[in-house]
This record gives structure tokens, C-alpha cells and sequence, in this order.
């Protein structure tokens, strides 16, 4: 069972100077947890996947039971729903604003800070996967209980046509398909009759004119894994932070992910 650790570090790899505040790190543990409190994980991840074209955004799901328990407060409070203005009184928003209070307070960590993840952007994963596939550090970073959910989340998020988006709530491209679709075949993931999600990815991938339509970014990042040639990549010289920063073409006035790329 996954349990969310706030505010820890340790080893000579990994220094903070404020002691870790805020830092969120995700560990699983085949022992944690209840008979009763594994259910529901797995419930809570079968509703999210059953309806995952209708409600797409991440809603912590199991931070959220975690911090309930933790915190002692009630997961999901019950609503009171008002037919008219009329019946709005004091003790009525009173109710309501508690249960506002109790929400937050519930998901509120020990350090004083709020948990949360940065799930909306769907490239940030597969450049990571990506790097430590290059680096031959993939199976060491990498376990089995992380692939496995690395591969849960990308096809949760992937589109009814059969692509990825650049982010959650975005159409299918070309760049977001092709770095998921990456991802996904070095973890292991396999396009044939048992896997149909897989199989419709490289079928949009294709039926839109292949990786050779990817933008430029997605094209360095393919050669850098070796499915791509670099001969189909269109040169970028060095120079270009060279120029005066006012100018439209300076590296720095690109998209911060690309330029600090």
C-alpha cells in the first residue's frame, strides 16, 4: 500500500537547508494498511478509471483517505443542498463553513502545509522515463509497484480517440502520444490483443502522419532514446543565447520546460 512521507530526507545524495519542509515523497509498503483499507484503495482506483472520461482531473484520491484517518476527520463530510435562497439562515452557513474548515483541515500535513501533485502537464513523466532509460538507471530508480502505477496513470489519461494530450484536459497531439506511447513500450507495455489501449495509442500515432510529425522537441527527445534519427532534427545552434534577450528568438523567452531542456 502507497503511504504519502512529508518532510523527510536522509543520505548524502539528498541536503536541504530548511530540514525537507514541504518535501512529498510517495513509498509503498506491502505490509501497510488493513485488509479493509486495501479495498478501498482499490475501489477508490476502479471508480477513478471506470469514469476517468468524465471526471479527468486528479482528485488525490488516497491522499485524501490517508489524511482522513491521520487527522481524524471525515473523508468526504455530507452536503446540505438549498432549493432556494429563502432557506439560507445563519446556522446553515455556519454548518457549511465547518465543513470547509474540517475538508481542509483534513488534508492539511503536520509541517503546516498543504500536500498536493503536479499531475495537469502528461510530458513530465515520460521525459523522466525517459532519462533513466538513457542513463541505464531505469531498473534501479524504477520498481515494480512503480511502473505499475506510472503505467495506471498514463492510460487513465489517456484520450477516447486514442492518444495523449500535452496535458490532462487537452485533445490528443502528436508530442503528448508520442512520449506516452515511448514511455509506456520501455516499461514493458505491450501493443498486441491483450492490450487494446496500447494498440489504439500506436494507432493514432500513426493515423496522424506518425512520429515524424512531432514537433522538434519531441523529435530530439526520440533521437535521444535511439527510435529516432537526428538527421531529421532541425538544428538548433548554441548561439541563439547570444543574441539581446528583448528579442522573440532568445532561448529564454521559450516555454520554461523547453528552454531549460
Amino acid at each position: 500500500m502507497w503511504r504519502l512521507k512529508i518532510g523527510e530526507g536522509n543520505g548524502p545524495w539528498l541536503q536541504s537547508s530548511n530540514g525537507f519542509l514541504g518535501r512529498q515523497v510517495w513509498e509503498f509498503d506491502p505490509n501497510a494498511g488493513t485488509p479493509e483499507e486495501r479495498a478501498e484503495v482499490e475501489r477508490l482506483r476502479e471508480e477513478f478509471t471506470k469514469h476517468r472520461l468524465e471526471k479527468r482531473e486528479s482528485r488525490d484520491l488516497l491522499l485524501r483517505l490517508q489524511y482522513a484517518k491521520l487527522n481524524q476527520f471525515q473523508a468526504n463530510a455530507p452536503t446540505m443542498k438549498i432549493e432556494k435562497s429563502s432557506d439560507v439562515t445563519e446556522e446553515l452557513i455556519s454548518a457549511s463553513l465547518r465543513r470547509a474548515l474540517n475538508q481542509f483541515s483534513s488534508l492539511q500535513a503536520h509541517d503546516g502545509h498543504w500536500p498536493s501533485d503536479y499531475s495537469g502537464i502528461l510530458f513530465i513523466m515520460p521525459i523522466l522515463i525517459l532519462s533513466l532509460h538513457v542513463t541505464g538507471a531505469l531498473n534501479i530508480v524504477v520498481s515494480s509497484e512503480h511502473r505499475r502505477e506510472i503505467c495506471r496513470y498514463i492510460y487513465n489519461h489517456q484520450n477516447e480517440d486514442g492518444g495523449w494530450g500535452k496535458q490532462i484536459l487537452g485533445p490528443s497531439t502528436m508530442f503528448g502520444s508520442c512520449l506516452n506511447y515511448a514511455t509506456l513500450r520501455l516499461l514493458g507495455e505491450v501493443p498486441d490483443a491483450s492490450n487494446v489501449a496500447l494498440a489504439e495509442g500506436r494507432k493514432w500515432i500513426l493515423s496522424h502522419g506518425s512520429a515524424t510529425a512531432i514537433p522538434q522537441w519531441g523529435k530530439i527527445w526520440l533521437s535521444i532514446i535511439g527510435i529516432y534519427d537526428w538527421s531529421g532534427n532541425n538544428p538548433i545552434i548554441p548561439e541563439l543565447w547570444l543574441v539581446p534577450h528583448y528579442l522573440p528568438i532568445h532561448p529564454g523567452a521559450y516555454f520554461i520546460h523547453w528552454h531549460n531542456t
